[in-house]
């Protein structure tokens, strides 16, 4: 019988779905249909990912054919491109928060969703945060709230000169880089304090989550400050930079101790993300470390515990996800400049911390060659500050243009049976329980019967209770 805090759960299984209401002028507002329809048209596209709220206005108003993706197998910031190319989209319209990594293939048009700012109390609140009017200061916010920022430096700019406003900019901007100019998470601003960049200060717009700790990581020689528009409250942000960093930094020394290596797939749609997995291949391949590549959609401690062989997992996502807590993880869960620091002799930690795993590919701002690789009697002797045991440190031979004989077969026993060797079938070898047993031969042979049908409340076979 139900209950007014509980119930069977049968209604919510079998209640239809369908749109919902919404007033006109929200959506012509929020989501910018004009913006949205002149981006379909001008491009000329004829299949749209969109989602459904909208997606009838926008067939009305661009005759293109839309299509709805429910969710995302990875992180909501990015954009889906792969299950949008199953549906054969020649465009991608991404509404809501993005990381705005750039994607491989499609267009892609980002409607962030015009979030309510306080322009006037945010600008108190910075008033209240920087008293001093000469400070040089680097205005950033969250993207739902880029549409308020012209207002707010109406508002600042006469009263503090030195003051500069990031710009949103989706995909990687055309031209080369101007001195003092920064272009990272897709925000551009120059810079024209004295010191550079660790001159200035940082102001953020908008809640506390994992763009404003991207920021404080990366950026971690300014102070920053926060506005959230949510409580209309600014305030200093308190987080201990050196201690997540110092945290990480174990993370690293892990990593060296390591043997065998998960690298996680952690998104199919940023552009590059093939690139960084053969980087990442061939970076633990030449610190003698084994790896496999895992793609298991979103990590959670449940689903890496499956891999119990794997010492330590690598996560290539965006830079927004790349930081994943992962103290609830049996194993932990590394960046890729994490993985870089531990594996590459030639790669010195100098207190920059990047999050974007594009940033350590060749040509890009932080890449560094790997070294030569030195006879192991002439390597210098590393000892690990966790375990105190010595480890090898020194960097193996690349591979050669002919691939070596395969080393993962060998005789099993004196009749020349071939057993594969893997870090998997070693760990399974070690462990006292491996599973059911098989018991063939040894088990009689029954006849298939028809099941139950239906689902688990409600099977079709049983009685309904009045």
């Amino acid at each position: 019988m139900a209950t007014a805090f509980s119930s069977d759960g049968e209604a919510a299984l079998r209640r239809e779905l369908g749109p919902a209401a919404a007033p006109r002028e929200d959506l012509d507002g929020f989501y910018e249909m004009g913006r949205a329809a002149a981006f379909v048209q001008g491009g000329g596209f004829r299949k749209v990912e969109r989602g459904r709220a909208v997606a009838a206005r926008m067939e009305a108003a661009t005759g293109a054919e839309m299509y709805v993706l429910g969710d995302t197998t990875y992180g909501s910031c990015c954009v889906d491109e792969v299950a949008a190319e199953h549906a054969g989209a020649e465009a991608v319209l991404h509404y809501g928060p993005a990381c705005l990594s750039p994607c491989r293939k499609l267009p892609v048009l980002h409607i962030f969703g015009q979030q309510p700012l306080d322009i006037g109390r945010c600008a108190e609140a910075f008033r209240e945060l920087y008293p001093d009017r000469q400070s040089h200061v680097v205005v950033l916010s969250d993207v739902v709230y880029a549409h308020a920022m012209g207002e707010l430096e109406h508002q600042l700019c006469p009263e503090y000169p030195n003051i500069v406003f990031s710009r949103v900019v989706c995909g990687d901007p055309p031209g080369p880089t101007l001195p003092g100019e920064v272009r990272q998470f897709g925000r551009q601003f120059l810079v024209e304090a004295p010191g550079g960049l660790q001159d200035c200060a940082m102001f953020y717009v908008g809640a506390e989550g994992l763009a404003l700790t991207s920021f404080m990581l990366t950026w971690n020689c300014c102070p920053f400050s926060s506005f959230n528009p949510a409580t209309g409250c600014g305030r200093r942000e308190t987080l201990n930079v050196n201690r997540a960093l110092m945290r990480r930094l174990y993370l690293v020394e892990r990593t060296r101790d390591a043997q065998v290596v998960g690298i996680l797939v952690g998104t199919l749609g940023v552009a590059g993300y093939l690139a960084v997995l053969q980087h990442l291949r061939k970076l633990l391949h030449r610190a003698g470390k084994r790896s496999y590549t895992l793609a298991v959609g979103k990590p959670n401690p449940a689903k890496l515990a499956n891999f119990l062989e794997v010492d330590i997992f690598v996560l290539a996502a965006c830079a927004q996800n790349s930081l994943l807590d992962s103290s609830d993880f049996y194993r932990p869960v590394v960046t890729p400049y994490e993985l870089e620091l531990a594996c590459n002799p030639a790669r010195e930690w100098t207190g920059n911390y990047f999050t974007d795993f594009r940033d350590l590919l060749p040509g890009a701002c932080a890449h560094v060659e790997l070294p030569p690789a030195i006879p192991a009697a002439e390597a210098v002797p590393d000892i690990s500050l966790i375990t105190g045991e010595m480890r090898a440190a020194h960097l193996h031979d690349p591979p050669a243009t002919q691939l070596p004989p395969s080393t993962a077969l060998a005789c099993r026993d004196q009749t020349r049976a071939l057993a594969e060797i893997s870090p998997a079938a070693s760990f399974l070898e070690s462990r006292s329980w491996r599973g059911l047993e098989q018991q063939l031969g040894r088990t009689s042979v029954s006849k298939a019967v028809q099941g139950r049908r239906g689902i688990a409340i409600a099977y079709e076979d049983e009685g309904h209770e009045q």
